[in-house]
């Protein structure tokens, strides 16, 4: 097991991942910019390095800057934690390069799933059921392009091969908008992305957003830890997540559960991971594999009573996975609720000083912040200042036990989503569970203030 750990992110992750250091006995290492100095995790650290400005490409994005810090500090291994390079093949090849152990897959499983188009093919030879569309990225030829978009039906889509967090993507409805809707998606993605690559996919009307995490580790062991419902989200971005997914089977989530651990194995994937799926008229469609810890993990821990983090460490460290297959029991029902610093209707960031936190409590309840009384949210990074889950022995206990945690929570100096929270928790359709991914943002142009 490794002594000491370098943890190269900001925000409630760090502080997650510190905890599982912590747990494990292992020396963690908090790396933080300018903005973040007054870090509850950095206050905590038993070392911490600053690595430069609040500017991401400064800080957190700074390749040198972060195995430097682990040099100094004499680290054996980064954990990226999720978003800035927690993705980057080429700084986990650094990483390694460097001496290091990299807290996630090889630089070679991170290539092949963070290009979309690549990692279609993959799962297709994997035996995972993908969305129709082109078999690779759309030439220039638009006669070829307008072939396609004929082939697979409309509406489509348009998608960038390095795309994420939503964006380089475009539905097109009609022949007449197909070429231009190409273009404009190439120019996006290459401004983005730095990868103008771009692929179709038959646009799906009204399907949910279902997520299978797995874990596998150096020793070609594999086990996916049930789903995740991902669905209420606005312009793709994430708002409340659960498990188990309402109203699935769960026969047909064993079935894509086993293909997705299957696929780790074939490919040769270690660490965690999420495939993702839209799911629609009872199948499933492979969109898109995260190649690290979700934001949204916690509710698999729930349910499953699985730490997934430091699960991720001792697979790292060369460990076998400590469970198969057969041991993965899926036990009620999470919930979790993203809080952002964000007005909660119109969703204009809000960063400043939190002049008054309370964070709930009792039974069943769980806060993943970073945030403290009179804690300064910088503007220069993502809006969410904290995760609130639940968990109950079934769906409506879990939810009343949410509709309990969002009533207690005060958050006072900025302003935060947590009333549309309170609101999403008592209306009947979410309540009644199986909402797609398009109910949010109907529910939002019916709810203006």
């Amino acid at each position: 097991m490794f002594k000491k750990i370098l943890i190269a992110n900001r925000g409630e992750i760090a502080l997650r991942v510190q905890r599982a250091c912590r747990e494990l006995g292992i020396k963690a290492v908090m790396v933080y910019s300018e903005a973040d100095r007054e870090a509850k995790y950095v206050k905590l650290a038993e070392e911490a390095v600053c690595i430069g400005p609040a500017a991401s490409a400064q800080s957190y994005l700074n390749m040198p800057a972060i195995i430097s810090a682990a040099e100094v500090t004499d680290a054996e291994a980064i954990h990226p934690g999720y978003g800035f390079l927690s993705e980057n093949a080429d700084f986990a090849e650094r990483v390694e390069k460097s001496g290091f152990q990299f807290i996630g897959p090889t630089p070679e499983s991170i290539r092949i799933m963070g290009d979309k188009v690549s990692a279609k093919q993959a799962m297709i030879k994997a035996g995972v059921p993908c969305v129709p569309g082109s078999e690779g990225e759309l030439p220039d030829d638009p006669a070829v392009i307008r072939r396609t978009a004929r082939t697979v039906g409309y509406p489509v889509i348009i998608k960038a091969a390095g795309g994420g967090g939503g964006r380089g993507m475009r539905v097109v409805h009609t022949e007449a908008a197909l070429i231009n809707a190409v273009q404009m998606t190439k120019a996006e993605a290459g401004a983005a992305f730095g990868n103008p690559a771009v692929y179709m996919e038959k646009f799906l009307q009204n399907p949910r957003h279902i997520e299978i995490q797995i874990l596998a580790d150096k020793h070609r062991n594999a086990v996916y830890l049930g789903e995740r419902d991902c669905s209420m989200q606005r312009r793709h971005q994430k708002i409340i997540e659960e498990a188990p997914a309402p109203g699935i089977p769960r026969k047909l989530i064993d079935r894509i559960g086993e293909r997705c651990a299957a696929a780790c194995k074939k490919i040769g994937y270690r660490g965690a991971g999420t495939f993702e799926f839209l799911y629609e008229n009872g199948e499933f469609y492979f969109i898109e594999m995260n190649t690290r810890v979700q934001v949204e993990h916690p509710v698999t821990e729930l349910v499953t009573g699985i730490d997934i983090v430091k699960t991720q460490i001792m697979v790292a460290a060369g460990e076998k996975l400590p469970f198969v297959q057969r041991d993965i029991a899926l036990r009620g029902h999470a919930i979790e609720c993203r809080v952002n610093a964000e007005d909660p209707y119109n969703f204009t960031p809000s960063p400043g000083r939190i002049t008054l936190w309370h964070a709930p409590g009792g039974p069943g309840v769980r806060v993943d912040s970073h945030v403290y009384n009179n804690y300064f949210v910088p503007p220069n990074y993502d809006s969410m200042v904290g995760k609130i889950i639940v968990h109950g022995d079934t769906r409506d206990q879990a939810l009343a036990r949410m509709r309990t945690a969002l009533l207690e929570t005060v958050v006072e100096g900025i302003n935060t989503n947590i009333p549309l929270h309170r609101e999403l928790m008592v209306d009947a359709k979410f309540m009644q569970g199986g909402t797609n991914i398009h109910y949010l943002e109907q529910w939002l142009s019916q709810h203006k203030r």
